[in-house]
């Protein structure tokens, strides 16, 4: 569809997570001074579409085949050097996609119709970065959760002052568009976390795999990266979530925290007809994420399919049990 990877400056470099990262263009557009450290992040997508981030100034866009190229998008392509009538061309070739293959996007839309709004990503950040020194706090905290720096797009900002600094970014994507982020402070202070976070956004779509049978819906966001789950970022499930996660077409099963207030995931999960797991996990592990620290993540999804209960009475006497332990 398109090979935005051409349009690139050559001075780049590519990340394991994906991402390729060069000298954002957009940052002198908006008024900042030129990037220089290679601040401006994009990840190609296998079906010709693409999305970017520029970790300095904020700018994002997004590009999905068979949808009209959005002005974001545009002047995206404007900024690399790309011809307007190139760019015109992009955008016709993504028509015609739609239609050749419009009736069964339909079909499949018909299912995946929550759609959320493209946002901007705070100012100031970096992708983490493996072989910066300056990274190393964030890099042994994520290390210290059981989480892979590495796969998965967290951005920091060393240089900025105050807690700002002390702040890992995980963006929020949908389809591969930015729709919000939420950042964990590494101080341990209060708030530990500030999220921009849309009604009805689930966590963790575009981390699932087509070849994957089974889906895990957890509360937090650690929880859902440290096994490739899907987090619904409080202890309910609201109707636009249900259909997003019955929309992977996977068997579902919840995994609430073991406190109080994971006990209400509970009962939203048995009204909604999907299966529960609370496992018998050790003193002091109440997630997913504490279970991944303990155990390893292979072990932790194996305690979560063994425990997996489909039964009502059975449900309700496993959460008996753990509420009085509370």
């Amino acid at each position: 569809m398109i090979d935005v990877v051409s349009f690139l400056p050559s001075r780049r470099k590519n990340t394991s997570s994906g991402w390729i990262s060069f000298n954002a263009p957009c940052c002198v557009h908006r008024g900042e001074n030129p990037d220089r450290r290679q601040r401006g992040g994009l990840k190609p997508t296998i079906e010709g579409g693409f999305s970017f981030h520029c970790f300095n100034c904020g700018y994002t866009a997004s590009f999905v085949p068979g949808r009209n190229l959005t002005f974001k998008a545009r002047k995206l392509l404007e900024w690399l050097g790309v011809d307007r009538t190139i760019i015109e061309q992009i955008n016709l070739e993504s028509l015609k996609h739609r239609s050749i293959h419009g009736l069964l996007e339909s079909q499949r839309q018909v299912v995946k119709s929550v759609e959320f709004e493209e946002r901007d990503l705070p100012g100031g950040l970096e992708l983490i970065n493996i072989d910066d020194p300056t990274h190393q706090p964030y890099r042994d905290y994520l290390d210290n959760r059981g989480i892979d720096c590495t796969a998965y797009p967290y951005m920091v900002s060393p240089t900025c002052a105050g807690r700002a600094g002390l702040r890992i970014v995980i963006p929020f994507t949908h389809n591969n568009m930015v729709v919000g982020n939420t950042a964990r402070f590494i101080d341990n202070r209060q708030p530990k976390y500030i999220s921009d976070a849309q009604p009805g956004y689930v966590f963790g779509n575009d981390l699932q795999k087509e070849s994957w049978t089974q889906v895990i819906v957890v509360e937090g966001v650690f929880d859902a990266l440290a096994i490739n789950g899907l987090a619904v970022l409080h202890n309910d499930i609201n109707p636009q979530q249900a259909q997003l996660i019955k929309s992977q077409g996977k068997d579902i099963t919840v995994v609430p925290d073991q406190d109080a207030a994971g006990m209400a995931l509970v009962d939203r999960a048995v009204e909604l007809g999907w299966a529960v797991s609370m496992p018998q996990w050790p003193n002091g592990v109440k997630d997913v994420n504490d279970a991944v620290i303990s155990m390893g993540k292979l072990a932790t999804l194996l305690t979560i399919m063994q425990a997996r209960e489909t039964s009502k009475i059975k449900i309700e006497l496993r959460k008996k049990q753990l509420v009085k332990r509370f």
